[in-house]
């Protein structure tokens, strides 16, 4: 300890040569994950839990009208809506009676807004593809029934039978055949669009002009 000028003070660098530092090891994996923990974007990991959540749960729709034509499963459909990371799940959709109106009131001025004067001159009927898990009275078959109410147009249900519960290569069997030239083959939502061919190849046999049209186009 050194004086000086009367006051005390101390001089740190002889105290602190005297200090031992103990030697820390530490793990290579703790300082990796240190080193990730700082490097991580949190606003792309959010990115991509979006992602993931899109890919693993329940589709949604936020009902932003994007009318378009997509050919799917050899098929072209024209589709009003498309799939959306927010929105209304599909199964809460199916599950709101209301939703019957709201697609159908929606739907019908599209096939007005396509087929014009074609629907004016008469011959035409709305079907929709087979019932599946609802034996009575499914989401499509109700929104196809007051399509043809909006539209004037007779509903034909159950024109279609299948007989299998897989959806990819599934065979439909004749049921009803209706008697018009023309049909609107409503169906609520499409992905594969393997129903949709399936119905084509039915209705092919049988010489109809068909028009596919859906509500959702259950793919981004």
């Amino acid at each position: 300890m050194a004086m000086d000028n009367g006051c005390n003070s101390v001089n740190l660098a002889d105290i602190l040569s005297e200090i031992e530092v103990p030697a820390i090891a530490v793990a290579p994996e703790v300082l990796s994950t240190a080193k990730a923990a700082v490097q991580k974007d949190l606003f792309a990991e959010q990115k991509h839990k979006k992602w993931k959540d899109n890919q693993v749960g329940e589709a949604r729709c936020d009902f932003t009208r994007k009318v378009r034509l997509t050919r799917r499963g050899g098929v072209f459909f024209i589709s009003l809506w498309e799939k959306s990371l927010y929105g209304r799940t599909l199964t809460d959709i199916k599950g709101d009676e209301a939703m019957v109106d709201f697609f159908a009131e929606n739907i019908a001025p599209l096939a007005t807004e396509i087929l014009g004067g074609n629907l004016a001159a008469g011959d035409w009927a709305i079907v929709t593809t087979p019932k599946r898990r609802h034996k009575v009275k499914n989401f499509a078959s109700m929104i196809s029934e007051r399509i043809a109410e909006l539209l004037g147009i007779p509903f034909y249900e159950d024109v279609a039978l299948c007989h299998s519960k897989h959806r990819v290569g599934a065979v439909f069997t004749l049921n009803v055949l209706p008697k018009e030239q023309n049909l609107i083959v409503f169906d609520d939502f499409v992905t594969t669009g393997s129903t949709l061919a399936s119905m084509d190849n039915l209705l092919r046999e049988y010489d109809k002009n068909v028009v596919y049209l859906t509500g959702i186009n259950n793919k981004m």
